[in-house]
């Protein structure tokens, strides 16, 4: 049986890899995050040790311990937990007094490097997701209006230009201006941001970085994106084409039916 690493952040994202690496037949050594990791994460894998944010040398340790080879990175650590959460064992420390940049995709591949120094492959997040990732397309029952398809184009552009510079990947635009841009405060917070000041009808994009490392932070959006669109009168989800996850696929598309939300993957 093959057996796999799974660094577990935050999310259902974890979940969702976990359940179907299972399904592959695949056995999981998971490292969880104290404060990030949703509990459930024990009841969906083989085995499970909790960690600290920072604690690589653990990890590490864990990983070689249960003889793993190759490893996923599945779900994001919140910014702000770096600065309430954070305990680096030594080895974390040594690494990040290495690191000459703090953003986000420069300490992911640091981490990367650092694991496969210990003969630990780290594997595509997408792995065995394929489905839950769509191509082009109107994904709802409901199109986008010429107006909504604008702002779409805008939205996108703009979130490359922000994802390029390492801020975040989600924009909100209403009749061509940028309401919000996502930063360290994640999605759902930029979406109600911009919903506040748009009032009603405006469009959420979230796209992956230009740079981006299929290994992890795969931009994600799920069932509670469609419900917070839908409290603030939101009008139309775009994620880009065949480089975003659908968590909860089917349960989203129905969920986003029911609120006349529109649901589009596109690419420009």
């Amino acid at each position: 049986m093959r057996k796999l690493g799974l660094i577990a952040g935050n999310g259902k994202f974890p979940l969702i890899f976990a359940e179907q690496a299972k399904l592959e037949g695949v056995s999981l050594v998971a490292v969880a995050h104290r404060g990030e990791t949703p509990k459930a994460i024990e009841k969906v894998v083989d085995a499970v040790t909790w960690v600290y944010v920072g604690e690589l040398g653990k990890i590490i340790r864990t990983f070689h311990q249960a003889g793993v080879k190759e490893a996923v990175m599945a779900g994001g650590i919140q910014k702000v937990k770096l600065f309430s959460n954070f305990r680096p064992d030594l080895r974390g420390a040594a690494f990040l007094a290495r690191m000459k940049s703090r953003e986000d995709d420069q300490l992911l591949r640091g981490v990367a490097g650092e694991l496969e120094g210990e003969g630990i492959r780290v594997l595509e997040s997408t792995l065995f997701l394929s489905q839950i990732m769509p191509p082009k397309g109107v994904l709802t029952r409901r199109s986008p209006t010429p107006e909504q398809w604008e702002d779409i184009r805008i939205g996108f552009e703009t979130a490359k230009e922000v994802g390029r510079l390492g801020v975040g990947q989600t924009v909100v635009v209403k009749n061509r201006v940028v309401l919000a841009i996502e930063a360290v405060e994640g999605t759902d917070a930029a979406i109600r941001r911009g919903g506040v000041l748009g009032k009603k009808g405006f469009v959420v994009v979230k796209v992956s970085k230009p740079q981006q490392d299929l290994r992890f932070d795969v931009p994600a959006v799920g069932v509670d994106t469609i419900r917070i669109l839908s409290e603030l009168k939101g009008a139309v989800l775009a994620i880009e084409a065949g480089k975003t996850i659908l968590l909860e696929k089917e349960e989203l598309l129905g969920e986003a039916d029911r609120k006349r939300i529109v649901v589009a993957a596109v690419s420009f």
